[in-house]
């Protein structure tokens, strides 16, 4: 599990675009035999920007205590693999929210090397979620605000390249 009170930012009313809410060094226990980062811990460590993009949009409630039960749940995540990261890398992570409605939204996160290369990037949909309930639910207030303010000024952005794309084999035709 990884803490996601590492990545607690507050609520300044400043959307940069794309935000910056994470950046690390690959650790020991996410290296494989390969001598570089797993593939699971590219997700890992996307992971924690989706948390932190989610404690922002909170801020100040940052816990799921104080959410009571309005969280998000990930429906589906898509990860492409760019370049490896080695022990004791830094990375800094780049996301944007590209789509937004008023059950769902889309993030895209791109892991950047020191020199700005794309290591990874991930692509999340995600789906507001009460725990109580156990059901969907529409954002709730100063959260769906945020998302809407966070939205617009996001909207300035280029839309990733890869966002939306799947798994596909491009240039290969279909058996009929």
């Amino acid at each position: 599990m990884v803490a996601t009170e590492l990545y607690l930012h507050p609520w300044t009313g400043r959307i940069d675009a794309p935000l910056r809410l994470v950046a690390g060094k690959v650790r020991p226990e996410w290296v494989d035999d390969y001598s570089h980062l797993n593939m699971a811990h590219y997700l890992t460590i996307c992971d924690q920007a989706t948390w932190a993009f989610w404690n922002l949009i909170n801020a100040p409630d940052q816990s799921l205590e104080a959410r009571k039960g309005h969280e998000y749940v990930v429906v589906e995540s898509h990860i492409i693999y760019a370049n490896e990261l080695v022990e004791g890398e830094e990375f800094r992570i780049e996301t944007q929210l590209t789509d937004l409605d008023e059950k769902r939204l889309i993030l895209f996160s791109r892991v950047l090397k020191t020199d700005g290369t794309v290591a990874a990037a991930n692509e999340v949909k995600c789906l507001s979620f009460n725990l109580e309930a156990r059901r969907p639910e529409a954002w709730q207030g100063r959260v769906s605000e945020r998302l809407k303010l966070v939205h617009d000024a996001h909207a300035k952005l280029r839309r990733p390249e890869q966002s939306g794309q799947g798994i596909v084999l491009k240039n290969k035709p279909r058996a009929t």
